[in-house]
């Protein structure tokens, strides 16, 4: 009952901090799921969490987006 409530934080305070990310921890976020997709033993779920969430976060944030990084429009 205490280990669920410990991972139920962990992912909250990974959450809030995973707002705000750059493209580099995407990167390295996409790489590190892939990995652990062949490889039980990759990352700790905590960690897989959090990569999933900023993955989450980034297609949103992209889908909302009307330009580019350098402002050339996307539709």
């Amino acid at each position: 009952m205490i280990r669920p409530a410990i991972l139920a934080a962990a992912v909250v305070a990974t959450a809030a901090s995973a707002r705000a990310e750059d493209r580099s921890v995407l990167v390295n976020c996409k790489a590190m799921v892939e990995r652990a997709s062949t490889d039980a033993h990759a990352a700790s779920e905590a960690e897989l969490t959090r990569c999933r969430q900023v993955i989450r976060e980034w297609a949103l944030r992209d889908a909302r987006m009307t330009v580019d990084e350098e402002g050339k429009s996307l539709r």
